[in-house]
């Protein structure tokens, strides 16, 4: 009796309480999208018209090229994100951390992309040379952009690629699933982690949706947020007013 009474007593310190258990709060995804309008969205440098709503769809004609941002800055998180190109070669992204603003003369903000382009981007988009550029950079390569400094865990130059081709085409529907966490992020392309990129020089700022000249759809957009970390001022982007 003894030796049993030990064990539960051992088990019972290990175990949290039931209070504890009653007030624990898990982290939930919520949605960046309602499906109805552009709540949550503010355009940074594109037309009127560059997005709209269509059938609980976030419909991006493309022109003219720019991004609009998040509301609100995220520092470590996990986005889902779903997304299909309307045509042969179409081009577009998702960028966090970025600053959320365009400097003049340019048409992107300096940010961290997540690249999104339709797999006939590189039929289209050949070398001086006559050959095609690799495959792999279509579907979620990772890089600073706009002075956004990162290390390549894959690297192609100052790019890091995704090591397998998972993208579908054009009217196609593909998951991406971006961790974010300290100056890291890892992305997941249709349920596979397949790059990564890290050390980024800012590791807090906003999100951005990409227009760059293609009609592109978006749909079940969610973020989950994780605890911050240690980025301190440096490493933020400034506040948009």
């Amino acid at each position: 009796m003894k030796k049993q009474a030990m064990v539960l007593l051992c088990a019972a310190t290990l175990m949290p309480s039931t209070t504890w258990a009653d007030d624990l709060v898990l982290p939930q995804f919520r949605s960046l999208f309602n499906g109805k309008d552009l709540t949550g969205w503010v355009n940074v440098n594109t037309a009127e018209d560059t997005w709209s709503v269509r059938d609980g769809l976030l419909v991006c004609s493309g022109h003219p090229i720019g991004v609009m941002r998040s509301d609100r800055q995220y520092e470590n998180f996990i986005l889902h994100i779903e997304w299909r190109h309307m045509e042969a070669g179409g081009n577009s992204g998702v960028f966090v951390w970025s600053e959320g603003t365009v400097p003049e003369g340019k048409q992107l903000p300096k940010g961290m992309e997540v690249q999104m382009l339709e797999l006939d981007w590189v039929n289209q988009n050949k070398r001086p040379d006559g050959t095609l550029p690799p495959i792999a950079y279509v579907h979620g390569e990772l890089f600073g952009a706009g002075g956004l400094e990162a290390t390549p865990d894959n690297p192609r130059g100052t790019r890091s690629k995704s090591l397998e081709n998972r993208c579908k085409g054009k009217g196609q529907w593909n998951v991406y699933d971006v961790v974010c966490v300290d100056g890291t992020v890892k992305l997941a392309v249709n349920g596979k982690f397949v790059n990564s990129i890290r050390n980024s020089s800012v590791k807090k700022g906003y999100l951005c949706l990409e227009s760059e000249g293609a009609e592109i759809h978006f749909r079940n957009i969610y973020i989950l947020e994780l605890p911050p970390g240690i980025t301190g001022p440096e490493n933020t982007a400034p506040v948009v007013p």
